[in-house]
C-alpha cells in the first residue's frame, strides 16, 4: 500500500475505527493505540487496490481484533472510565448526549451492535458477518439493547407502539 492510499483510507475511515475503538474499550489513550495499529497492519498490506467496502470492512474487523486483544490486557491493569474522559466529539443536542451516555453504559456486546447499527449504519447482516455470529443474534442483541435504553431512558411503555415486527418503529431495520 502506498503512502498516499493509507492517507486516504485514514482521512476516508480514520473516525470510524477510532469511533468503534472508543466505544469497544471505553478509553480514549487505547481508542488511539488500536487506531494506530490499524493503520501500521494496512500500510503492511502487500495486497493490490482494495475496493471502498473490502477496505472498510478489512478496517473494521482488524479494529475489533485489537480491541479484544487490548481488552485482554486492560483485564491485568486498571482503566479510566469514559465518564472521565473529555468528549471530543461536541454532542449536537443535550438529548443526544444523554442517549450515547445511556449507550456507553451498555454492556459491550450490545454497545457494540448499537454502534455498528445506528453510528455507522451497517444491516444487521453485515454487522453479523463482521462479528462472526449470525444475523438474528445482532438483531435480538439490538433489541435487548433497546430495551434497555428504553427502561434507562423513560421510554414507551406500550411494547405495540414500538414493535420491530411490523416496521412501525421509526428505526427498524432489517437486513434480507
Amino acid at each position: 500500500m502506498t503512502e498516499q492510499e493509507l492517507s486516504n483510507a485514514m482521512h476516508t475511515y480514520g473516525d470510524t475505527v477510532y469511533r468503534l475503538a472508543l466505544c469497544r474499550l471505553q478509553n480514549a489513550a487505547d481508542a488511539e493505540d488500536v487506531y494506530q495499529d490499524v493503520f501500521l497492519r494496512l500500510l503492511e498490506q502487500r495486497s493490490g487496490p482494495w475496493d471502498r467496502e473490502r477496505l472498510k470492512a478489512w478496517l473494521i474487523r482488524t479494529a475489533l481484533n485489537r480491541c479484544a486483544d487490548l481488552g485482554r490486557l486492560r483485564r491485568r491493569r486498571g482503566m479510566l472510565p469514559l465518564e472521565e474522559v473529555p468528549d471530543l466529539s461536541g454532542p449536537v443536542d443535550e438529548t443526544a448526549a444523554e442517549l450515547w451516555d445511556a449507550v456507553a453504559r451498555l454492556p459491550e456486546k450490545l454497545r457494540t451492535a448499537v454502534h455498528l447499527f445506528y453510528g455507522e449504519g451497517y444491516e444487521s447482516g453485515e454487522i453479523g458477518a463482521l462479528l462472526g455470529i449470525p444475523a438474528a443474534t445482532v438483531r435480538s442483541r439490538l433489541r435487548r439493547a433497546r430495551a434497555e435504553l428504553r427502561t434507562v431512558l423513560g421510554g414507551f411503555d406500550d411494547e405495540e407502539s414500538v414493535s420491530e415486527a411490523d416496521g412501525s418503529h421509526p428505526y427498524a431495520r432489517w437486513a434480507e
